[in-house]
Protein backbone atom coordinates (compact mmCIF):
# COMPACT_ATOMS: atom_id res chain seq x y z
CA UNK A 1 0.00 0.00 0.00
CA UNK A 2 0.95 3.84 -0.46
CA UNK A 3 2.61 4.87 2.59
CA UNK A 4 3.78 8.40 2.04
CA UNK A 5 3.64 10.63 -1.15
CA UNK A 6 5.86 13.95 -1.09
CA UNK A 7 5.33 16.82 -3.62
CA UNK A 8 7.31 19.71 -4.40
CA UNK A 9 6.77 21.96 -6.83
CA UNK A 10 4.12 20.71 -8.90
CA UNK A 11 1.19 23.04 -10.41
CA UNK A 12 0.63 25.31 -6.98
CA UNK A 13 1.63 22.83 -4.33
CA UNK A 14 4.94 24.27 -2.71
CA UNK A 15 5.65 21.21 -0.75
CA UNK A 16 3.39 18.79 0.60
CA UNK A 17 4.05 15.59 2.56
CA UNK A 18 1.09 12.80 2.77
CA UNK A 19 1.56 9.67 5.41
CA UNK A 20 -1.35 7.24 4.35
CA UNK A 21 -2.11 4.03 5.68
CA UNK A 22 -4.57 1.21 4.75
CA UNK A 23 -8.44 1.08 4.50
CA UNK A 24 -10.37 3.63 2.96
CA UNK A 25 -9.66 7.67 2.85
CA UNK A 26 -11.25 10.87 1.64
CA UNK A 27 -9.78 13.60 -0.12
CA UNK A 28 -12.46 16.05 0.19
CA UNK A 29 -11.76 20.50 -0.92
CA UNK A 30 -13.54 22.78 -2.58
CA UNK A 31 -13.59 22.88 -6.54
CA UNK A 32 -10.22 24.08 -7.71
CA UNK A 33 -8.17 23.35 -4.68
CA UNK A 34 -6.12 21.27 -6.29
CA UNK A 35 -7.77 18.00 -5.21
CA UNK A 36 -6.24 15.49 -8.77
CA UNK A 37 -2.67 17.54 -8.12
CA UNK A 38 -2.18 14.66 -5.67
CA UNK A 39 -2.95 12.03 -8.02
CA UNK A 40 -1.14 13.86 -11.13
CA UNK A 41 1.66 13.71 -8.83
CA UNK A 42 1.46 9.96 -8.12
CA UNK A 43 0.62 9.35 -11.94
CA UNK A 44 4.31 11.07 -12.70
CA UNK A 45 5.87 8.69 -9.64
CA UNK A 46 4.47 5.76 -11.64
CA UNK A 47 6.10 6.80 -14.95
CA UNK A 48 3.21 9.15 -16.18
CA UNK A 49 4.87 11.37 -19.44
CA UNK A 50 6.27 14.79 -17.85
CA UNK A 51 5.83 18.26 -18.69
CA UNK A 52 8.12 21.02 -17.54
CA UNK A 53 4.78 23.29 -17.75
CA UNK A 54 3.68 21.62 -14.40
CA UNK A 55 6.84 23.15 -12.86
CA UNK A 56 5.50 25.85 -10.00
CA UNK A 57 6.10 29.15 -11.24
CA UNK A 58 9.77 30.57 -10.11
CA UNK A 59 11.02 26.56 -9.07
CA UNK A 60 13.88 24.77 -11.09
CA UNK A 61 11.83 21.58 -10.91
CA UNK A 62 9.46 19.38 -9.62
CA UNK A 63 9.91 16.30 -7.44
CA UNK A 64 7.13 13.68 -6.64
CA UNK A 65 8.17 10.72 -4.00
CA UNK A 66 6.24 7.88 -3.32
CA UNK A 67 7.22 5.26 -0.54
CA UNK A 68 5.14 2.04 -0.54
CA UNK A 69 4.88 -1.08 1.54
CA UNK A 70 4.93 -4.45 -0.97
CA UNK A 71 4.85 -6.98 2.25
CA UNK A 72 1.28 -8.30 0.46
CA UNK A 73 2.83 -7.84 -3.08
CA UNK A 74 4.42 -10.72 -4.34
CA UNK A 75 4.59 -9.44 -7.71
CA UNK A 76 5.39 -6.60 -7.27
CA UNK A 77 8.16 -8.04 -4.90
CA UNK A 78 9.45 -10.62 -7.66
CA UNK A 79 9.94 -7.59 -10.01
CA UNK A 80 11.97 -5.83 -7.70
CA UNK A 81 14.50 -9.06 -6.97
CA UNK A 82 14.40 -9.62 -10.47
CA UNK A 83 16.25 -6.17 -11.74
CA UNK A 84 18.26 -5.98 -8.45
CA UNK A 85 16.05 -3.31 -7.03
CA UNK A 86 14.28 -4.96 -3.78
CA UNK A 87 14.57 -3.21 -0.72
CA UNK A 88 13.73 -5.08 1.99
CA UNK A 89 9.46 -5.06 1.93
CA UNK A 90 9.46 -1.71 0.66
CA UNK A 91 9.44 0.55 -2.61
CA UNK A 92 10.38 3.96 -3.25
CA UNK A 93 9.73 6.15 -6.34
CA UNK A 94 11.18 8.85 -7.47
CA UNK A 95 10.78 11.52 -10.27
CA UNK A 96 12.20 14.91 -11.01
CA UNK A 97 11.52 16.62 -13.91
CA UNK A 98 13.71 19.92 -14.45
CA UNK A 99 12.75 23.26 -16.21
CA UNK A 100 14.26 22.19 -19.44
CA UNK A 101 12.21 19.21 -19.71
CA UNK A 102 14.21 16.40 -18.43
CA UNK A 103 13.37 13.42 -16.53
CA UNK A 104 15.03 11.49 -14.11
CA UNK A 105 13.75 8.81 -12.23
CA UNK A 106 14.63 6.26 -8.79
CA UNK A 107 13.69 3.39 -7.46
CA UNK A 108 14.58 2.09 -4.11
CA UNK A 109 17.79 4.78 -4.50
CA UNK A 110 18.86 3.67 -7.94
CA UNK A 111 18.50 5.37 -11.05
CA UNK A 112 16.08 3.30 -13.41
CA UNK A 113 14.38 4.24 -16.69
CA UNK A 114 10.71 5.67 -16.90
CA UNK A 115 9.43 2.67 -18.27
CA UNK A 116 10.67 0.66 -15.10
CA UNK A 117 8.47 3.36 -13.11
CA UNK A 118 5.96 2.01 -15.22
CA UNK A 119 6.54 -1.50 -15.35
CA UNK A 120 6.25 -1.47 -10.87
CA UNK A 121 3.29 1.20 -11.17
CA UNK A 122 1.35 -0.95 -12.47
CA UNK A 123 1.36 -3.46 -9.73
CA UNK A 124 1.33 -1.44 -6.86
CA UNK A 125 -1.51 1.27 -7.95
CA UNK A 126 -4.64 1.24 -9.88
CA UNK A 127 -5.89 4.79 -10.93
CA UNK A 128 -9.90 4.99 -11.61
CA UNK A 129 -10.05 8.65 -13.00
CA UNK A 130 -12.57 10.67 -14.54
CA UNK A 131 -10.77 10.13 -18.26
CA UNK A 132 -11.46 6.54 -17.83
CA UNK A 133 -15.45 6.77 -18.49
CA UNK A 134 -15.31 8.89 -21.39
CA UNK A 135 -12.78 6.38 -22.85
CA UNK A 136 -15.39 3.79 -21.95
CA UNK A 137 -17.52 4.60 -24.53
CA UNK A 138 -14.42 3.42 -27.39
CA UNK A 139 -14.17 -0.34 -28.53
CA UNK A 140 -10.54 -0.18 -27.97
CA UNK A 141 -10.93 0.11 -24.29
CA UNK A 142 -13.83 -1.77 -23.45
CA UNK A 143 -11.67 -4.63 -25.03
CA UNK A 144 -8.89 -3.69 -22.80
CA UNK A 145 -10.88 -4.02 -19.52
CA UNK A 146 -12.16 -7.20 -20.33
CA UNK A 147 -8.80 -8.86 -21.15
CA UNK A 148 -7.43 -7.18 -18.36
CA UNK A 149 -10.00 -8.83 -16.14
CA UNK A 150 -9.28 -12.37 -17.80
CA UNK A 151 -6.03 -12.04 -17.29
CA UNK A 152 -5.12 -12.15 -21.37
CA UNK A 153 -1.72 -10.30 -20.81
CA UNK A 154 0.33 -13.53 -21.96
CA UNK A 155 -2.11 -14.59 -24.90
CA UNK A 156 -1.95 -10.91 -26.52
CA UNK A 157 2.17 -10.84 -25.86
CA UNK A 158 1.81 -14.43 -27.28
CA UNK A 159 -0.43 -13.12 -30.13
CA UNK A 160 1.08 -10.21 -31.24
CA UNK A 161 4.67 -11.92 -31.67
CA UNK A 162 2.54 -14.76 -33.83
CA UNK A 163 1.13 -11.63 -35.76
CA UNK A 164 4.39 -10.13 -36.25
CA UNK A 165 5.92 -13.37 -37.58
CA UNK A 166 2.84 -14.19 -39.99
CA UNK A 167 3.38 -10.78 -41.44
CA UNK A 168 7.19 -10.83 -42.07
CA UNK A 169 6.74 -14.15 -44.18
CA UNK A 170 4.08 -12.52 -46.09
CA UNK A 171 6.11 -9.74 -46.56
CA UNK A 172 8.92 -11.75 -47.74
CA UNK A 173 6.65 -13.75 -50.04
CA UNK A 174 5.03 -10.82 -51.55
CA UNK A 175 8.87 -9.94 -52.44
CA UNK A 176 10.26 -13.07 -53.98
CA UNK A 177 7.04 -13.44 -56.50
CA UNK A 178 7.64 -9.69 -57.53
CA UNK A 179 11.52 -11.05 -57.94
CA UNK A 180 9.63 -14.28 -60.17
CA UNK A 181 7.59 -12.11 -62.32
CA UNK A 182 10.47 -10.17 -63.48
CA UNK A 183 12.88 -13.24 -62.82
CA UNK A 184 13.82 -13.17 -66.67
CA UNK A 185 14.68 -9.78 -67.45
CA UNK A 186 16.79 -9.58 -63.92
CA UNK A 187 18.04 -13.41 -64.88
CA UNK A 188 19.49 -12.23 -68.85
CA UNK A 189 20.70 -8.72 -66.92
CA UNK A 190 22.47 -11.05 -64.19
CA UNK A 191 24.21 -12.83 -66.83
CA UNK A 192 25.12 -9.96 -69.24
CA UNK A 193 26.51 -8.39 -65.91
CA UNK A 194 28.33 -11.68 -64.67
CA UNK A 195 29.83 -11.92 -68.20
CA UNK A 196 31.56 -8.72 -68.04
CA UNK A 197 32.98 -9.11 -64.75
CA UNK A 198 34.03 -12.61 -65.91
CA UNK A 199 36.13 -10.60 -68.56
CA UNK A 200 37.88 -8.57 -66.60
CA UNK A 201 38.38 -10.98 -63.50
CA UNK A 202 39.27 -8.67 -61.12
CA UNK A 203 41.25 -10.43 -58.08
CA UNK A 204 39.99 -8.94 -54.63
CA UNK A 205 42.35 -6.56 -53.23
CA UNK A 206 43.42 -5.96 -56.74
CA UNK A 207 42.73 -2.29 -57.57
CA UNK A 208 44.81 -1.21 -54.70
CA UNK A 209 47.47 -3.00 -55.85
CA UNK A 210 47.05 -1.30 -59.00
CA UNK A 211 46.65 2.19 -58.03
CA UNK A 212 50.35 1.94 -56.09
CA UNK A 213 51.71 0.72 -59.36
CA UNK A 214 50.26 3.60 -61.24
CA UNK A 215 52.33 5.63 -58.83
CA UNK A 216 55.11 4.34 -58.99
CA UNK A 217 55.13 4.30 -62.98
CA UNK A 218 54.18 7.56 -63.06
CA UNK A 219 56.84 9.01 -61.31
CA UNK A 220 59.23 6.15 -62.74
CA UNK A 221 62.19 8.62 -63.81
CA UNK A 222 62.27 10.61 -60.55
CA UNK A 223 62.70 6.80 -58.60
CA UNK A 224 65.74 5.76 -60.88
CA UNK A 225 67.65 8.96 -60.56
CA UNK A 226 66.79 8.38 -56.25
CA UNK A 227 68.10 4.74 -56.58
CA UNK A 228 70.73 4.91 -58.82
CA UNK A 229 72.30 8.51 -56.75
CA UNK A 230 71.82 6.41 -53.08
CA UNK A 231 73.40 3.39 -55.25
CA UNK A 232 76.67 5.43 -55.62
CA UNK A 233 76.58 6.29 -52.32
CA UNK A 234 76.57 3.00 -51.11
CA UNK A 235 78.55 1.07 -52.79
CA UNK A 236 80.97 3.32 -55.32
CA UNK A 237 85.05 2.39 -54.85
CA UNK A 238 85.85 5.46 -57.18
CA UNK A 239 84.01 8.34 -54.80
CA UNK A 240 84.58 6.66 -51.44
CA UNK A 241 81.27 5.62 -51.20
CA UNK A 242 79.78 3.90 -47.69
CA UNK A 243 81.03 0.54 -48.11
CA UNK A 244 84.79 2.01 -48.83
CA UNK A 245 84.36 4.02 -45.85
CA UNK A 246 83.48 0.81 -43.45
CA UNK A 247 86.33 -0.67 -44.86
CA UNK A 248 88.77 1.67 -44.30
CA UNK A 249 87.15 2.41 -40.42
CA UNK A 250 87.24 -1.74 -40.35
CA UNK A 251 90.82 -2.02 -41.48
CA UNK A 252 91.96 0.72 -38.69
CA UNK A 253 90.63 -0.87 -35.63
CA UNK A 254 91.64 -4.39 -36.89
CA UNK A 255 94.86 -3.18 -35.68
CA UNK A 256 94.52 -2.08 -32.56
CA UNK A 257 91.58 -4.25 -31.62
CA UNK A 258 94.09 -6.67 -29.73
CA UNK A 259 95.97 -3.81 -27.63
CA UNK A 260 92.62 -2.53 -26.47
CA UNK A 261 89.80 -5.21 -26.22
CA UNK A 262 86.93 -2.12 -25.54
CA UNK A 263 87.33 -1.57 -29.12
CA UNK A 264 85.73 -5.40 -29.89
CA UNK A 265 82.03 -4.12 -29.60
CA UNK A 266 82.67 -0.94 -32.46
CA UNK A 267 84.67 -3.49 -34.51
CA UNK A 268 81.54 -5.97 -34.42
CA UNK A 269 79.23 -2.59 -35.49
CA UNK A 270 81.26 -2.19 -38.30
CA UNK A 271 81.21 -5.60 -39.72
CA UNK A 272 77.51 -5.42 -38.97
CA UNK A 273 77.07 -2.06 -41.04
CA UNK A 274 78.86 -3.22 -44.05
CA UNK A 275 76.93 -6.47 -44.16
CA UNK A 276 73.81 -4.20 -43.94
CA UNK A 277 75.30 -1.59 -46.56
CA UNK A 278 75.95 -4.22 -48.94
CA UNK A 279 72.42 -5.82 -48.43
CA UNK A 280 70.58 -2.82 -49.35
CA UNK A 281 73.09 -1.65 -52.28
CA UNK A 282 71.75 -4.83 -53.32
CA UNK A 283 68.28 -4.46 -53.39
CA UNK A 284 68.66 -0.88 -54.68
CA UNK A 285 70.30 -2.30 -57.70
CA UNK A 286 67.87 -5.27 -58.29
CA UNK A 287 64.88 -2.46 -58.51
CA UNK A 288 66.50 -0.32 -60.85
CA UNK A 289 66.95 -3.71 -62.92
CA UNK A 290 63.37 -4.02 -63.08
CA UNK A 291 62.27 -0.42 -63.50
CA UNK A 292 64.40 -0.04 -66.82
CA UNK A 293 63.21 -4.18 -67.74
CA UNK A 294 59.58 -2.61 -68.45
CA UNK A 295 59.07 0.59 -70.38
CA UNK A 296 55.42 -0.73 -71.38
CA UNK A 297 54.85 -1.03 -67.74
CA UNK A 298 53.13 2.55 -67.09
CA UNK A 299 50.19 2.12 -69.99
CA UNK A 300 49.33 -1.34 -69.51
CA UNK A 301 48.42 -0.69 -65.68
CA UNK A 302 46.94 2.52 -66.63
CA UNK A 303 44.30 0.57 -68.93
CA UNK A 304 43.44 -1.65 -66.57
CA UNK A 305 42.51 0.95 -63.77
CA UNK A 306 40.95 2.44 -66.81
CA UNK A 307 39.07 -0.42 -67.21
CA UNK A 308 37.97 -1.57 -63.58
CA UNK A 309 36.93 2.09 -62.88
CA UNK A 310 34.40 1.86 -65.69
CA UNK A 311 32.67 -1.58 -64.87
CA UNK A 312 32.59 -0.14 -61.86
CA UNK A 313 30.89 2.97 -62.61
CA UNK A 314 28.54 0.81 -64.73
CA UNK A 315 27.58 -1.27 -61.75
CA UNK A 316 27.38 1.98 -58.91
CA UNK A 317 29.81 0.56 -56.90
CA UNK A 318 33.46 1.34 -56.09
CA UNK A 319 36.18 0.02 -58.46
CA UNK A 320 37.44 -2.05 -54.89
CA UNK A 321 34.03 -3.68 -54.65
CA UNK A 322 33.73 -5.44 -57.95
CA UNK A 323 35.38 -9.12 -56.58
CA UNK A 324 32.27 -8.79 -53.81
CA UNK A 325 29.19 -7.91 -56.49
CA UNK A 326 30.72 -10.40 -58.95
CA UNK A 327 30.16 -12.82 -55.79
CA UNK A 328 26.91 -11.39 -55.02
CA UNK A 329 25.52 -11.53 -58.36
CA UNK A 330 26.24 -15.43 -58.72
CA UNK A 331 24.80 -16.15 -55.51
CA UNK A 332 21.55 -14.12 -57.04
CA UNK A 333 21.77 -16.10 -60.25
CA UNK A 334 21.76 -19.14 -58.15
CA UNK A 335 18.69 -17.85 -56.14
CA UNK A 336 16.64 -17.13 -59.25
CA UNK A 337 17.31 -20.74 -60.66
CA UNK A 338 15.83 -22.02 -57.54
CA UNK A 339 13.06 -19.37 -57.19
CA UNK A 340 10.52 -21.88 -57.78
CA UNK A 341 11.62 -24.19 -54.96
CA UNK A 342 12.36 -20.70 -52.08
CA UNK A 343 8.73 -19.50 -53.02
CA UNK A 344 7.38 -23.02 -52.41
CA UNK A 345 9.40 -23.07 -49.11
CA UNK A 346 8.38 -20.05 -48.17
CA UNK A 347 4.55 -20.48 -49.33
CA UNK A 348 4.56 -23.87 -46.07
CA UNK A 349 5.98 -21.05 -43.77
CA UNK A 350 3.61 -18.53 -44.51
CA UNK A 351 0.81 -21.41 -43.77
CA UNK A 352 2.23 -22.64 -40.78
CA UNK A 353 2.86 -18.54 -39.26
CA UNK A 354 -1.09 -18.32 -40.35
CA UNK A 355 -1.82 -21.54 -38.72
CA UNK A 356 0.08 -20.58 -35.89
CA UNK A 357 -1.55 -17.31 -35.88
CA UNK A 358 -5.35 -18.48 -35.65
CA UNK A 359 -4.47 -20.60 -32.90
CA UNK A 360 -3.55 -18.02 -30.71
CA UNK A 361 -6.25 -16.07 -31.67
CA UNK A 362 -8.74 -19.12 -30.92
CA UNK A 363 -7.17 -19.56 -27.58
CA UNK A 364 -7.22 -15.60 -26.79
CA UNK A 365 -11.16 -15.57 -28.48
CA UNK A 366 -12.22 -19.01 -26.32
CA UNK A 367 -10.72 -17.04 -22.89
CA UNK A 368 -12.87 -14.02 -23.77
CA UNK A 369 -15.81 -15.41 -24.29
CA UNK A 370 -15.08 -17.33 -21.10
CA UNK A 371 -14.94 -13.97 -19.00
CA UNK A 372 -17.44 -12.12 -21.18
CA UNK A 373 -19.92 -14.12 -19.38
CA UNK A 374 -19.00 -13.70 -15.66
CA UNK A 375 -17.75 -10.20 -16.12
CA UNK A 376 -21.01 -8.66 -17.42
CA UNK A 377 -23.06 -10.74 -14.81
CA UNK A 378 -21.17 -9.32 -11.99
CA UNK A 379 -21.36 -5.80 -13.44
CA UNK A 380 -25.16 -6.19 -14.06
CA UNK A 381 -25.26 -7.03 -10.27
CA UNK A 382 -23.87 -3.61 -8.98
CA UNK A 383 -26.27 -2.04 -11.24
CA UNK A 384 -29.29 -2.29 -9.44
CA UNK A 385 -27.55 -0.54 -6.16
CA UNK A 386 -26.19 1.99 -8.18
CA UNK A 387 -30.08 3.38 -8.80
CA UNK A 388 -30.56 1.69 -12.30
CA UNK A 389 -32.72 -1.29 -11.05
CA UNK A 390 -33.77 -2.24 -14.61
CA UNK A 391 -30.53 -1.91 -16.25
CA UNK A 392 -29.29 -4.34 -18.32
CA UNK A 393 -25.14 -5.10 -19.58
CA UNK A 394 -24.01 -7.77 -21.54
CA UNK A 395 -20.49 -8.40 -23.81
CA UNK A 396 -20.40 -8.67 -27.65
CA UNK A 397 -17.75 -10.68 -29.21
CA UNK A 398 -17.93 -8.67 -32.97
CA UNK A 399 -15.58 -11.01 -35.47
CA UNK A 400 -13.19 -8.68 -37.40
CA UNK A 401 -14.45 -8.29 -41.23
CA UNK A 402 -13.57 -10.84 -43.62
CA UNK A 403 -12.04 -13.16 -40.77
CA UNK A 404 -9.07 -11.26 -40.56
CA UNK A 405 -6.87 -11.64 -37.45
CA UNK A 406 -4.90 -8.24 -35.84
CA UNK A 407 -2.64 -7.97 -33.07
CA UNK A 408 -5.66 -7.57 -31.00
CA UNK A 409 -6.93 -11.14 -31.77
CA UNK A 410 -10.33 -11.83 -34.64
CA UNK A 411 -12.93 -10.21 -33.01
CA UNK A 412 -13.58 -6.54 -31.43
CA UNK A 413 -15.52 -6.71 -28.18
CA UNK A 414 -18.90 -4.24 -27.36
CA UNK A 415 -20.24 -3.45 -24.34
CA UNK A 416 -23.93 -2.85 -25.03
CA UNK A 417 -26.24 -1.79 -21.98
CA UNK A 418 -29.47 -0.83 -21.94
CA UNK A 419 -31.12 1.87 -18.78
CA UNK A 420 -34.76 1.07 -19.04
CA UNK A 421 -37.63 -1.86 -19.43
CA UNK A 422 -38.17 -2.31 -22.78
CA UNK A 423 -35.05 -0.67 -24.43
CA UNK A 424 -32.79 -2.59 -26.21
CA UNK A 425 -29.03 -3.24 -25.73
CA UNK A 426 -27.32 -0.90 -27.99
CA UNK A 427 -23.52 0.07 -28.39
CA UNK A 428 -22.80 1.39 -24.62
CA UNK A 429 -20.85 4.58 -26.71
CA UNK A 430 -24.21 5.56 -28.23
CA UNK A 431 -27.14 4.70 -25.95
CA UNK A 432 -25.73 5.86 -22.42
CA UNK A 433 -25.81 9.48 -20.82
CA UNK A 434 -22.90 10.61 -18.73
CA UNK A 435 -24.50 10.31 -15.44
CA UNK A 436 -25.13 6.33 -16.89
CA UNK A 437 -21.83 5.94 -18.17
CA UNK A 438 -20.28 7.30 -14.47
CA UNK A 439 -21.79 4.71 -12.64
CA UNK A 440 -21.62 2.06 -14.74
CA UNK A 441 -17.71 3.01 -14.82
CA UNK A 442 -17.83 2.45 -11.13
CA UNK A 443 -19.51 -0.82 -10.91
CA UNK A 444 -16.61 -2.35 -13.69
CA UNK A 445 -14.18 -0.95 -11.86
CA UNK A 446 -15.40 -2.41 -8.43
CA UNK A 447 -15.60 -5.44 -10.53
CA UNK A 448 -12.34 -5.11 -11.79
CA UNK A 449 -10.83 -4.34 -8.49
CA UNK A 450 -11.83 -7.50 -6.73
CA UNK A 451 -9.41 -9.18 -9.23
CA UNK A 452 -6.55 -6.62 -9.05
CA UNK A 453 -3.34 -7.72 -7.79
CA UNK A 454 -2.28 -4.26 -6.90
CA UNK A 455 -2.58 -2.95 -3.36
CA UNK A 456 -3.82 0.81 -3.83
CA UNK A 457 -6.70 1.49 -5.62
CA UNK A 458 -7.44 5.33 -6.42
CA UNK A 459 -10.70 6.93 -7.51
CA UNK A 460 -10.47 10.39 -9.18
CA UNK A 461 -14.47 11.80 -8.82
CA UNK A 462 -15.93 8.65 -10.31
CA UNK A 463 -18.93 9.00 -8.39
CA UNK A 464 -19.61 12.81 -10.75
CA UNK A 465 -22.91 12.67 -12.01
CA UNK A 466 -24.77 10.70 -8.73
CA UNK A 467 -26.27 11.61 -5.20
CA UNK A 468 -28.45 11.05 -2.87
CA UNK A 469 -29.11 7.27 -1.75
CA UNK A 470 -27.12 6.03 -4.81
CA UNK A 471 -23.94 8.10 -3.53
CA UNK A 472 -24.21 6.56 -0.48
CA UNK A 473 -24.11 2.98 -2.27
CA UNK A 474 -20.95 4.37 -3.60
CA UNK A 475 -19.79 4.58 -0.79
CA UNK A 476 -20.17 1.35 0.52
CA UNK A 477 -19.33 -0.29 -2.80
CA UNK A 478 -15.35 1.54 -1.79
CA UNK A 479 -15.74 0.79 1.61
CA UNK A 480 -16.51 -3.00 0.71
CA UNK A 481 -13.55 -2.83 -1.68
CA UNK A 482 -10.91 -1.53 1.47
CA UNK A 483 -11.71 -4.52 3.02
CA UNK A 484 -9.16 -6.23 1.17
CA UNK A 485 -6.81 -3.26 -0.58
CA UNK A 486 -6.11 0.50 0.28
CA UNK A 487 -8.47 2.54 -1.34
CA UNK A 488 -8.18 6.76 -1.81
CA UNK A 489 -11.13 8.19 -3.29
CA UNK A 490 -10.91 11.80 -4.24
CA UNK A 491 -14.47 12.92 -3.84
CA UNK A 492 -17.26 15.70 -3.77
CA UNK A 493 -20.45 13.97 -2.22
CA UNK A 494 -20.36 13.71 1.51
CA UNK A 495 -22.32 10.43 1.49
CA UNK A 496 -19.04 8.82 0.43
CA UNK A 497 -16.95 10.53 2.14
CA UNK A 498 -18.65 10.13 5.40
CA UNK A 499 -18.40 6.60 5.16
CA UNK A 500 -14.25 6.64 4.57
CA UNK A 501 -11.99 5.44 7.16
CA UNK A 502 -10.01 8.31 6.94
CA UNK A 503 -10.54 12.17 5.69
CA UNK A 504 -8.13 14.42 4.49
CA UNK A 505 -8.81 17.99 3.22
CA UNK A 506 -7.19 19.84 0.23
CA UNK A 507 -7.15 23.27 0.73
CA UNK A 508 -5.70 26.45 -1.43
CA UNK A 509 -4.47 29.70 0.50
CA UNK A 510 -3.11 32.76 -1.30
CA UNK A 511 -0.15 34.86 0.48
CA UNK A 512 -0.04 37.82 -1.80
CA UNK A 513 0.45 37.09 -5.38
CA UNK A 514 1.78 33.24 -4.45
CA UNK A 515 -0.77 30.46 -4.58
CA UNK A 516 -0.67 27.12 -2.46
CA UNK A 517 -2.33 24.42 -1.79
CA UNK A 518 -2.25 22.46 1.03
CA UNK A 519 -3.10 18.90 2.83
CA UNK A 520 -4.28 18.03 6.11
CA UNK A 521 -5.94 15.27 7.94
CA UNK A 522 -9.55 15.68 9.38
CA UNK A 523 -10.22 15.04 13.48
CA UNK A 524 -13.36 14.22 14.38
CA UNK A 525 -14.16 17.62 14.50
CA UNK A 526 -12.73 19.21 11.49
CA UNK A 527 -14.03 16.39 9.79
CA UNK A 528 -17.88 17.62 11.35
CA UNK A 529 -17.25 20.29 9.96
CA UNK A 530 -16.57 19.53 6.35
CA UNK A 531 -19.01 17.05 6.46
CA UNK A 532 -21.24 20.00 6.87
CA UNK A 533 -19.89 22.72 4.54
CA UNK A 534 -20.29 19.62 1.82
CA UNK A 535 -23.79 19.58 2.96
CA UNK A 536 -24.47 22.89 3.27
CA UNK A 537 -22.27 24.98 1.30
CA UNK A 538 -21.27 28.46 2.19
CA UNK A 539 -24.03 28.82 5.12
CA UNK A 540 -23.56 26.11 7.75
CA UNK A 541 -26.59 25.68 10.40
CA UNK A 542 -26.77 23.90 13.32
CA UNK A 543 -29.24 21.33 11.30
CA UNK A 544 -26.58 20.84 8.13
CA UNK A 545 -24.06 20.17 11.34
CA UNK A 546 -26.86 17.67 12.82
CA UNK A 547 -27.06 16.08 9.22
CA UNK A 548 -23.13 15.80 9.15
CA UNK A 549 -23.32 14.07 12.27
CA UNK A 550 -26.18 11.64 11.84
CA UNK A 551 -24.03 10.72 8.71
CA UNK A 552 -20.90 10.55 10.07
CA UNK A 553 -22.55 8.32 13.17
CA UNK A 554 -23.43 5.65 10.15
CA UNK A 555 -19.89 5.01 9.26
CA UNK A 556 -19.56 3.38 13.68
CA UNK A 557 -22.13 1.36 12.44
CA UNK A 558 -21.15 0.48 9.14
CA UNK A 559 -17.57 -0.49 10.93
CA UNK A 560 -19.33 -2.64 13.29
CA UNK A 561 -21.13 -4.66 11.06
CA UNK A 562 -18.08 -4.91 8.98
CA UNK A 563 -16.36 -5.61 11.78
CA UNK A 564 -18.84 -9.10 12.96
CA UNK A 565 -19.20 -10.04 8.99
CA UNK A 566 -15.57 -10.54 8.82
CA UNK A 567 -15.14 -12.39 12.16
CA UNK A 568 -18.29 -14.68 11.19
CA UNK A 569 -16.72 -15.09 7.64
CA UNK A 570 -13.34 -15.83 9.85
CA UNK A 571 -15.04 -18.20 12.27
CA UNK A 572 -15.26 -21.53 9.62
CA UNK A 573 -11.87 -21.17 8.99
CA UNK A 574 -10.14 -21.43 12.30
CA UNK A 575 -12.44 -24.46 13.09
CA UNK A 576 -11.71 -26.18 9.72
CA UNK A 577 -7.87 -26.38 10.91
CA UNK A 578 -8.28 -27.57 14.88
Amino acid sequence: MLRELQIRDLAVVEAVSLELSGGFTALTGETGAGKSILVDALALALGERADAAAIRTGAERLEVSAAFSIEALPEARAWLAERAFDEADECILRRVVAADGRSRAWINGRSATIQSLREVGALLVDICGQQEYQSLRLRSSQRAVLDAQAGNGPLLAGLAAAWREARAADERLAALRSAGRDREARRALLALRLDELAALDPRPGEFAELEQSARRLAHRTRIAEAVASALARLDDDEAAGASVALAAARRQLDGVAALDPAIAPAVALCEEAMIQVREAAAALRDHLERLDADPAGEARVADRVAAMRDLARKLQVAPGELPEIRQQFATEASELDNLDDSIAGLEAACEAARAALATEAARLTERRRAAAGAFAAAVAAQLPGLGMPAARFAIELIAQPDGTIGPGGAEEVEFRFSANPGQALGPLGRVASGGELSRLNLAIQVVAAGASPVGTLIFDEVDSGVGGAVAEIVGHRLRDLALHRQVLCITHLPQVASLADRHLTVAKTVTGARTATTVRPLDEAARLEETARMLGGVEITARTREHAREMLGRRTGVAAAAQRGSSSRRQPSRKGRT
